[in-house]
């Protein structure tokens, strides 16, 4: 079975840096493209970043570029999200999503597995 599990999010103040970590196992992790969604209460999820197979391609949100970095190391089996100058707009939960296709996907419904989440909590 497929198993992506989420860490690192925290209760932050504005302006602060956190990376989430996304662990994965049950599937080829080299293959596959990975991206960070994020859901705030009363809004749609949204996609937050992506990368895809090798790293060689990433996309960013107009909410977090500039700010967010992701990164997939593929030696580890571990996905990361790399977030600076936090915002209380940030505060959500975030979800790691797997797709099994090895190129970038723009919409969740593309995504074949996900994490249960980790909340991120920025204080203003």
């Amino acid at each position: 079975q497929v198993l992506l599990v989420e860490s690192g999010g925290r209760l932050v103040q504005a302006g602060d840096s956190l990376t989430l970590s996304c662990a994965a196992s049950g599937l080829t992790f080299s293959s596959v493209s990975m991206g960070w969604f994020r859901q705030a209460p009363g809004k749609e999820r949204e996609l937050v970043a992506a990368i895809s197979w090798n790293g060689a391609n990433t996309y960013y949100s107009e909410f977090v570029k500039g700010r967010f970095t992701i990164t997939k190391d593929n030696a580890k089996n571990t996905l990361y999200l790399r977030m600076s100058s936090l915002k209380y707009e940030d505060t959500a939960v975030y979800y790691c999503a797997a797709d099994s296709n090895p190129f970038i996907g723009l919409v969740g419904s593309k995504y074949d597995y996900w994490g249960q989440g980790t909340q991120v909590t920025v204080s203003s």
